[in-house]
C-alpha cells in the first residue's frame, strides 16, 4: 500500500516520538564527544563522494549520495503542498503522466514521477508509492526541488556525522534497510516502506542503521537563492533555530 504522510503524522515524528533528548552540545563534554564521532566518520566514509553533491551520471561506485534531477519551481502556491512519489513500467509512460512541477526521474532501478503538488494531487496513471507533505515554504520566495538517491551499506555512513541543515524541508522514501536522524529533539528512525520529513532550518545528522543496505530517494526542497545545505558552523545560518547544537550520536543506543 502507498504511504501517506501528512502533517499531524510527520510533526509527531519529529516532536513526539523522540527516544532520547539531550543536552545542547555546546557543553565541553557535548564537544569533545561530537568531534571524536566526527574523526570516526570522516575515517570510515573516505573513498566515496560526500554531501550530496555528484549527479548520479557522475558516480564511479555504488555507495553513497547523488544528485538524479534539480527542478526549478519558482514561486509555490499558498495551499500546503506535498511530496507525490509515483512508478511506471517506462520513462514515457512517466513523461506522459508529467504535470506542471513534475520531474521524471530513474532511481534504484525505477522510473519516478515525482510531484510538488496540493495533497489532491493525482497523476492520470502510475502506481502511487507515497505522499509526504505538508511541506512548509515561504509563499514570497523561488523554491528549487533536488532529488536525490543514496544507497549506504551498514557502515558506510557511520554515527557522528557533522550534521548539517537545509533553507527549506528534507524528506525521505526508505526503499530498503534503515535509516537514522539525530536532531535536537532526539533521533527518528525510518525502515523500508517509511518516510521522513524535517523543516527547514532543523539540524541533523543521518546515519544508516539495522543490517541490511539503505536505499532512499530524497527530496531537498530549498530557496532558489541559497545553496542546498549549510553545514552547522556556516556562518550563514548563524540565526536558525538551534544554531549551536552538535550531534552527540545518539542513533548509537
Amino acid at each position: 500500500m502507498p504511504t501517506r504522510s501528512r502533517g499531524s503524522f510527520m510533526l509527531t515524528l519529529l516532536f513526539g516520538m523522540t527516544v532520547t533528548i539531550q543536552p545542547d552540545a555546546a557543553s565541553p563534554a557535548g564537544g569533545q564527544g561530537s568531534a571524536a564521532l566526527a574523526r570516526e566518520a570522516a575515517r570510515k566514509t573516505a573513498g566515496y563522494p560526500a554531501g550530496c553533491s555528484t549527479p548520479v551520471s557522475e558516480r564511479t561506485i555504488e555507495t553513497g549520495c547523488y544528485i538524479t534531477a534539480v527542478t526549478s519551481l519558482g514561486i509555490l502556491p499558498s495551499d500546503p503542498l506535498f511530496w507525490h512519489l509515483y512508478t511506471y513500467p517506462s520513462r514515457a509512460a512517466a513523461e506522459t503522466a508529467r504535470a506542471a512541477r513534475g520531474t521524471v526521474v530513474e532511481s534504484h532501478g525505477k522510473h519516478w514521477l515525482f510531484t510538488i503538488a496540493e495533497e489532491g494531487w493525482r497523476p492520470a496513471t502510475g502506481e502511487e508509492v507515497a505522499s509526504i507533505g505538508p511541506l512548509l515554504v515561504a509563499t514570497d520566495k523561488p523554491y528549487t526541488a533536488r532529488y536525490m538517491e543514496a544507497v549506504f551499506p551498514p557502515g558506510s555512513q557511520p554515527v557522528g556525522g557533522p550534521g548539517h541543515r537545509h533553507p527549506g524541508p528534507e524528506a525521505w522514501y526508505v526503499l530498503g534497510g534503515a535509516q537514522c536522524l539525530e536532531t535536537p529533539n532526539g533521533v527518528i528512525r525510518a525502515s523500508a516502506g517509511e518516510t521522513t520529513l524535517v523543516p527547514e532550518g532543523m539540524p541533523m545528522a543521518i546515519s544508516d542503521a539495522g543490517t541490511e543496505t539503505r536505499r532512499t530517494v530524497v527530496l531537498i526542497l530549498h530557496v532558489s537563492t541559497e545553496p542546498a545545505a549549510f553545514a552547522l558552523d556556516d556562518p550563514r545560518s548563524s540565526g536558525a533555530p538551534h544554531s549551536h547544537w552538535r550531534p552527540l550520536g545518539l542513533c548509537r543506543q
